[in-house]
Formats: structure tokens, sequence, C-alpha cells
């Protein structure tokens, strides 16, 4: 494994899909942390408020798009607000089940973020570090 990250973010309001995410992750020992949440607005709160000033800006996230309350929708609009250069110290993943022509066109509208399909696989997982993080 070429890339080891520093830190790895799960949002999803799916406690089985982030327990399942986190092992794979750790069976992969692709990170020295996972950090899981189940709600994107506690995610973001911590990982980009005011409290931190985005000093532990995560090297990658995964972010459901159904979620109660903010959806992946909305943080991906909360994560294109930030500065660029912070912007750039984390890649930005949609996991989701969505197939939907809709969820996809909306997501391509931000340039920098991956769009992968549940499940999270070794496969998927290695695809992604070698495009964004060689």
């Amino acid at each position: 494994m070429s890339a080891n990250l520093n830190h790895i973010v799960l949002v999803d309001d799916n406690e089985t899909t982030s327990f399942l995410n986190n092992r794979l992750l750790g069976r992969l020992a692709v990170a020295d942390r996972v950090s899981t949440f189940s709600r994107a607005d506690e995610a973001f709160e911590q990982l980009w408020g005011s409290a931190n000033g985005g000093s532990s800006a995560p090297d990658l996230v995964f972010v459901d798009l159904k979620m109660p309350g903010v959806s992946g929708f909305e943080f991906l609009e909360l994560y294109n607000a930030l500065p660029q250069p912070v912007q750039d110290k984390t890649v930005m993943a949609v996991l989701t089940t969505s197939m939907h022509g809709a969820d996809t066109a909306r997501v391509a509208k931000y340039p920098n973020v991956e769009y992968l399909t549940k499940p999270l696989t070794e496969e998927k997982m290695l695809k992604l570090l070698e495009k964004r993080f060689q």
C-alpha cells in the first residue's frame, strides 16, 4: 500500500455502513486515524468549524448523500464555500447507494469530488488512493 493517510472521515447516518467501512479501512491500514460521524453538521463543525480553524483537516472524507438533517449535498455546499487552500488539503468523496442521474449530475458540478457507490470495497478504495494520492 503506497498511500498512508493521516486521517479519513466517514459521514453516514447508517451505523452498519460506518462500522463496515471502518473495518475495511482498518484492514487495509490506509490511515493512521478513522473518524465516523452520523450527522453531517457535526462532522463539518468538528473538521472545519470556527473552533479548530481547519487545522486538523482530514486527507479524505466520505459523505453519504441521503441523511436526515444536513444532507450530503448541503455538506458539499458547506465544503465548497471553504477557502481553496483549505479544500486543497482534503479529498471529498461521495459514497452513496444512489445511481440516480440527477444526483450524479449534482455531484459532478463539484470538480474535485469523487462519486462512489456503496458498498465501499477494497478495489474502490485502492483505485481512489491511486487516482488522488499518488
